[in-house]
């Protein structure tokens, strides 16, 4: 058998597991040599989902390619810009140059980046590491100066933060935050009680994918951290230190942080697949990409719908574990021309962690709900991360 090449373009959490599947899928394989490449941008892999870490504490979210890529998985650090119709894949380099690499199976796995406000909307995205960063800086020099303040009201604007967008990412954030800000509070010889930390809500609760009782778990949850969920209010913008809203009183912030969720990336729009409205790329129940033989798509970047019920796979790394699984089966069943698996939904299952230690899972199953909470369910949550990530 000729030897062959598998190109992951993407190295978040579905580009990851994908590379870990097809190294293992052809371990088992006779007479079969397989080429493996990924491409990302990046010089390490971001673990996109604890981007809340680095906002509060001094936590490390990025890993070397070298302590998670298989042996057999060459990285290539660029950014590829188009894919040509004779099985080429075109990319800019770390030298800036543009190179050709020719594969026989290509996924793309793009994944999504962190929707943005507007700039003059003001405050500060958790869109990056960086922005992270910032946000721990911001919050940490205004608890600084709230500390020799005398005025009451300037003391507890300075003490105070609100995150905009209360999906999963703010409220991990929103959680996370309060309790750093109070133990950087009782360092500083201030009231913990004065530590002020907002999550604005659009909706009228919270976790609307599941049900009422658990978004009341999670909420009484964030209040005993100190979180005040503001519901039903929309964030227009940051100005003289309010963050203003539409039909409702500004409320004075230190910091806002604007945690709006996903979106697919953008790139997905220029590299000549077929796409939908919203930018996902469209694939078939076996996630191959119609019109474009060899190459396939998994992760947040694509459409996958399941075959029996319709119903669309959300955009959370959790999904992209079983998906990179499948896609390697896929692969060498199309290598071996014999019929190739189907997608299949994952379980309903949640994890939220609600600050150091502390976590809720909620899955259905047998339409039965099944609530943790507390440690077992942060140990839980942390295995998550450390799964989508390939830690141990």
């Amino acid at each position: 058998m000729r030897e062959q090449t598998c190109i992951i373009i993407g190295g978040g959490y579905a580009g990851l597991n994908a590379a870990h599947a097809m190294s293992s899928s052809m371990k088992g394989m006779k007479d079969s040599s397989l080429h493996i490449f990924l491409i990302d941008q990046q010089a390490h892999h971001l673990r996109k989902v604890l981007l809340f870490k680095p906002a509060a504490t001094d936590s490390a979210i990025t890993v070397p390619w070298s302590d998670v890529l298989p042996s057999r998985v060459t990285f290539i650090q660029g950014s590829v810009t188009s894919i040509g119709a004779n099985k080429q894949v075109l990319y800019k380099g770390r030298d800036g140059q543009l190179h050709r690499i020719s594969y026989d199976f290509l996924i793309v796995a793009l994944g999504s980046t962190i929707r943005k406000p507007a700039e003059e909307q003001g405050g500060i995205a958790l869109t990056h590491e960086h922005a992270a960063l910032q946000i721990q800086q911001q919050w940490r020099s205004n608890m600084q100066k709230a500390a020799g303040k005398q005025d009451q009201l300037e003391r507890k604007r300075l003490m105070s933060v609100a995150v905009v967008g209360a999906g999963i990412s703010g409220i991990e954030t929103s959680a996370e935050l309060a309790y750093a800000m109070r133990m950087e509070a009782i360092e500083l010889g201030l009231a913990a009680s004065d530590v002020r930390v907002s999550l604005i809500n659009a909706q009228e609760r919270l976790f609307t994918e599941g049900p009422l009782k658990v978004a009341a778990k999670l909420e009484a949850a964030l209040n005993e951290l100190g979180v005040a969920v503001i519901h039903h209010s929309r964030a227009s913008h940051v100005r003289d230190g309010k963050l203003h809203f539409v039909g409702r009183e500004p409320l004075p912030v230190g910091v806002c942080i604007w945690t709006l969720g996903l979106q697919p990336n953008p790139v997905l729009r220029t590299l000549g697949l077929p796409v939908t409205d919203d930018g996902k790329v469209i694939v078939d129940a076996s996630y191959r990409v119609p019109g474009f033989p060899g190459v396939y798509s998994i992760g947040d970047c694509a459409h996958i719908v399941d075959p029996k019920n319709g119903s669309p796979d959300r955009m959370t790394c959790k999904e992209a574990i079983p998906q990179a699984n499948r896609l390697a089966k896929i692969i060498a069943a199309d290598i071996a021309h014999r019929p190739a698996p189907l997608h299949q939904s994952y379980m309903e299952l949640f994890c939220i962690g609600l600050g150091p230690e502390r976590g809720l899972v909620w899955c259905r199953q047998w339409g039965i709900d099944f609530v943790l909470t507390g440690k077992l369910g942060w140990k839980i949550r942390k295995f998550t991360w450390d799964s989508a990530s390939l830690i141990k």
